[in-house]
């Protein structure tokens, strides 16, 4: 077991490029299963999540050919359907969320497919409700073996129908779409989710040949067809990173120049950040953030507290809540924060309270930070990082705090973030890599 240790309270200085996204990587790497065709894949992030499904394509016998860090030649010519009977893949599926989206692919071109019951986070429950309702309503009959915790599903006839999601899921959505790219006839599907990764996997699944209309809306319609060709294929830089760096830059007073962000494709990301007080122009496609003494939080029109809140795209991604709290911490202001699509992702502010933040935990949804104005730096703990993006929130608030801190648990930052010490060092980070000692925390 590995821990960072960090001496923060020092501006750093620099440029930082983004790693490919984890979210998109997980969806597109599995959609080369559609095809026996070679597809190309470019800015590929070389993290524990996209390489043990990389490792698991492997298994089912997909060809490999790395060109380089982050390029890949996938061939899904002869794929081995026996392998989901075996224990290794229940130990190696069930280790990785992402395997749950190998199941439309394969239900698509093979009609049949097993999984065994996912894993992943512990930031509450996610369901599959969701992609086995659509793949049931393509007409995939599914089997659930509770004694081995496996899930088996037969789809040897997928046909087009109209599908009302319950709930706006990336991963169910990308899966619905994946299995009804080869069923007969015409699939709509409605409440889709519509997130850029989304939209990047259903760009390439049309190169391959697919039929896809309304991208970017959430109403998709989809017209089967018989094969799908190779392609190649880029992916967009990852979203969740670059709001990270940005609020990095705000909390530790540093001017940071962000790389090829793909500006247009974040939403309201940059916005929300605006609110908080943090000052950046668009040079081409970098964000370029100066070196801030302070920042402020606006208020609402009528002058009550700014709330933020996630909501589906083109809403505010969950997954960049625990940032803005973070760095809410040292603005000038308050504001409540409203986790409303995941429960227990607030659980880290202990943490935070404890390095001397001003947060009132309201509930497992919502807390209240009443910003510092960087009065009172935050101080150094030790502390274990609970989830991915917890982990690098509580990773920025280290960077920013008078003194040492430790943080445990770095596994699951690294699930989420490429080579994340490496590249901070570059920019000036005063953080290495050390033994954990679990009793220490």
């Amino acid at each position: 077991m590995n821990a960072f240790e960090i001496h923060g309270g020092k501006p750093l200085a620099g440029e930082i490029i983004p790693q490919g996204a984890k979210n998109e990587a997980l969806q597109i790497l599995s959609a080369v299963l559609l095809t026996e065709e070679a597809v190309t894949v470019s800015n590929v992030p070389d993290i524990k999540d996209v390489n043990k499904l990389i490792e698991l394509l492997g298994d089912l016998g997909v060809e490999i050919n790395r060109l380089s860090q982050d390029k890949y030649v996938f061939r899904a010519k002869d794929i081995n359907l026996e392998y989901f009977k075996s224990e290794a893949f229940k130990s190696k599926g069930s280790g990785l969320r992402g395997s749950i989206m190998i199941v439309g692919p394969l239900l698509a071109r093979f009609g049949k497919a097993a999984i065994p019951k996912p894993g992943g986070d512990k930031i509450g429950r996610r369901r599959l409700d969701t992609h086995f309702l659509g793949f049931e309503k393509l007409g995939a009959r599914f089997h659930y073996d509770a004694d081995a915790h496996f899930f088996n599903v037969d789809a040897t006839d997928l046909t087009g129908t109209y599908i009302l999601m319950d709930e706006a899921s990336v991963t169910g959505t990308a899966n619905i779409v994946m299995a009804a790219v080869l069923a007969k006839g015409t699939t709509t599907i409605y409440n889709a989710a519509c997130e850029p990764y989304l939209q990047q996997l259903c760009k390439m699944l049309n190169r391959m040949g697919a039929k896809i209309a309304g991208i970017g809306s959430n109403l998709l319609t989809i017209e089967g067809v018989d094969r799908l060709g190779g392609t190649e294929h880029r992916m967009l830089p990852d979203m969740i990173e670059i709001g990270s760096f940005i609020g990095l830059a705000a909390m530790t007073e540093s001017e940071i120049t962000i790389k090829d962000v793909h500006f247009h494709e974040l939403g309201i990301i940059p916005s929300v950040f605006s609110k908080l007080g943090i000052q950046f122009e668009l040079r081409g496609d970098d964000i370029y953030i100066p070196q801030q003494k302070s920042y402020e939080i606006d208020t609402f029109i009528d002058g009550s507290i700014l709330t933020v809140a996630d909501a589906p795209w083109p809403g505010f991604t969950p997954d960049l809540l625990s940032i803005v709290l973070v760095v809410a911490t040292q603005a000038k202001g308050n504001v409540l924060i409203h986790q409303k699509m995941f429960e227990s992702r607030l659980f880290f502010v202990d943490k935070l309270i404890d390095m001397g933040a001003q947060i009132i935990l309201c509930d497992p949804h919502r807390a209240t930070v009443i910003g510092l104005n960087k009065a009172f730096k935050l101080r150094g703990i030790q502390m274990t990082s609970p989830d991915i993006r917890a982990g690098v929130s509580l990773l920025i608030a280290a960077l920013s705090a008078q003194g040492k801190s430790v943080i445990h648990n770095i596994e699951q930052i690294e699930r989420g973030y490429q080579d994340i010490e490496k590249r901070l060092q570059a920019i000036g980070a005063n953080i290495r890599r050390i033994d954990s000692n679990p009793t220490a925390h």
